[in-house]
């Protein structure tokens, strides 16, 4: 529960730097694991298949 002092909320350093990684998160690093994999295979196509 936050503390309020003087119509301000007060937490300690360790409250603040809590956060919870959404949604968004899961969505950035599967997106750019595919485009890794995808440039990947791409230049493995066109460096040893051509």
């Amino acid at each position: 529960m936050p503390k309020s002092e003087h119509g301000q909320i007060v937490e300690t350093a360790q409250e603040a730097r809590q956060g919870e990684p959404g949604p968004s998160v899961l969505l950035v690093l599967t997106i750019s694991l595919t485009a890794v994999i995808f440039m990947l295979a791409v230049i493995w196509l066109i460096f040893f298949k051509i």
